[in-house]
Order: C-alpha cells, then structure tokens, then sequence
C-alpha cells in the first residue's frame, strides 16, 4: 500500500506531466489517501483538468478540491456573455437537447437543471459548460426522466464492463433495485470507480447509481 508521500508525489508528477497544467500554482496535500489540491488558476478547464489527472493517480482514494477560478482582465466575461455562450455551444452539440435545459449564470457560477431522457446527455451539457471562457464553477442539477428499467440492465451493464479495458468486471458486484443502480467490489483507482459509475449510467432506464466500490492498491 503507498505512503502518504508516495501519493503526493506520484499526484505531483502526474500534474507536471499535463501540457496544460502548471503544477506549480497549485498545492497538494495527502492525508489517508485523500488528495486535497489548493491554488488558483486562470480558467475552469485548467481546473477541471487538474482534479481528472488526479484521478488517474493509484492509490488515491477521495479528492477534495479547493482550487479557485480567476480569470485575466483579458478574458473575463460577463453573465450574458457567458449564458449566450453556453446557449450556443449546446445547440451544436448533438448529444444535448437544449430546449429541456435551463441555464443560470451568476458571477460565472453556472447552474444547470431541467429533465431529460438519459444520464449521458445530462454529463455532456456539463462537459460542455466546462469549457465556456468565463466559467468558475458548476452546479448540475439536472434530473433523469423516470423509465421503464429493462429486466436485462444488470446483465447489460456487466457485459458493458467486461467489454472495457478500464474495468475489472470481476471485482465489481451489480445490484438493480428499480431505477437504481448500487455498485460494490473494489477497484484500483478513483478514475476506475468512476469509470464503473459512468458505464452503469449508461445503462437504460437507470438514473440513480450509489457508487460503493472501495479503492485499493
């Protein structure tokens, strides 16, 4: 099992290895294997970018991130500005249907609800928000139109995760109780966790996943 320090470094020399982040504006501390980055940035992708390369680092168990946003003078935008740019960029994404979603921007702090048919559409309209210049931070509270579960969503998401190269389908148990999914085993890292949790949301008719796999080395 790795060391505090050896998290640390290992976390350390996955965010220098990132050719958009600069690792030395942000801070990193480990304790029981608990990432806890601190900083400031100059845009939300950067932030974004950082707490996923964490992700992918072994041995982490949970993050908690405490990194703020603060744009240049240059690229600051304003609420309209950047609700208009939100508004456009999800017209052109195909995945998400913009006239079931509601968009709120207050000081750059975007809060998206409404309802729709699937898990995937309601993480690409965050994914897309993400990227908007002028982004602090996101709160998505939009919810997953109830659906008949299919009888066969168990046996679909684990052929699902035998089918990935990132999951070991045979450390995780699958338990369908309605529209909700409950995921236990263990798992090597927090970034397979959430690739376990991503696949099972994938899945018809499933909007509530409780994610309780256990990360180890």
């Amino acid at each position: 099992m790795k060391t505090d320090l050896e998290i640390k470094n290992d976390v350390l020399e996955e965010l220098e290895w990132q050719p958009n982040i600069d690792e030395t504006q942000i801070g990193v501390v480990v304790e029981n294997g608990t990432v806890m980055l601190t900083g400031v940035l100059d845009n939300f992708q950067k932030k974004v970018a950082a707490e996923n390369a964490v992700k992918k680092v072994k041995g982490v168990k949970a993050l908690a991130g405490d990194i703020q946003v603060k744009y240049g003078t240059n690229y600051q935008k304003t609420d309209l500005e950047i609700s208009k740019a939100i508004v456009k960029a999800f017209e052109w994404n195909t995945a998400i249907p913009e006239d079931k979603i509601s968009i709120e921007v207050r000081d750059g702090w975007i809060n998206l609800s409404g309802e729709v048919d699937w898990s995937y559409q309601k993480d690409a309209a965050k994914r897309v928000a993400e990227n908007i210049v002028g982004v602090k931070w996101i709160n998505n509270t939009i919810t997953i139109k109830e659906a008949v579960l299919p009888a066969d969503v168990k046996e679909k998401i684990a052929k699902a995760y035998k089918r990935s190269a990132d999951i070991d389908a045979n450390a995780i148990t699958v338990e369908v109780i309605n529209s909700l999914v409950k995921l236990s085993g263990t798992v090597h890292s927090i970034a397979e966790k959430k690739a376990a949790e991503n696949v099972a949301y994938l899945a018809p008719g499933v909007h509530i996943v409780i994610n309780d796999l256990d990360v180890i080395d």
